[in-house]
């Protein structure tokens, strides 16, 4: 297993126990506690620079695919396609998941959503974020404070 896999494998992890956290017991005081501080993201960030500095070109590789002669989707596909560039687009992803889930968890308390559909939205939130977010915004649009 190299150093990229196990950033792979780390960033997901990491999450892990918020998500459980606000699925399993969403309006502990632990649960609030837990997400009240940046702790949950932190982790996916840190590696995705951890991963910028031990692959010096991820940057560069990013860069070069504004001037790719093939075009620009061409070199940023050039640009992912490396296990740097996998596992920093994926350590991105999930902690952009893990944020919007957090977004999410409070929204769906707010506005005391029925724990079905607040489950499902948490759930969905990391699993695929936009389905999460449609799930909560679909179930408070009755509400007088659409999401406010």
């Amino acid at each position: 297993m190299n150093s990229y896999e196990v950033i792979f494998i780390l960033s997901t992890i990491w999450v892990g126990p918020f998500w459980f956290a606000m699925l399993l017991q969403p309006k502990a005081e632990k649960t609030k506690k837990l997400l009240s501080k940046p702790l949950f993201f932190l982790g996916p960030i840190i590696l995705w620079f951890l991963i910028m500095i031990i692959s010096k070109d991820s940057m560069t590789n990013f860069a070069d695919s504004f001037s790719n002669n093939e075009g620009f989707l061409i070199g940023l596909i050039d640009a992912l396609s490396s296990e740097a560039g996998i596992t920093a687009t994926w350590a991105h992803m999930v902690a952009g998941d893990i944020f919007a889930t957090r977004w999410i968890w409070k929204k769906s308390l707010e506005h005391n959503l029925n724990p079905i559909l607040r489950s499902l939205a948490i759930f969905f939130g990391v699993m695929l974020m936009p389905v999460g977010i449609l799930i909560l915004i679909l179930s408070t649009l009755k509400k007088e404070k659409f999401l406010l």
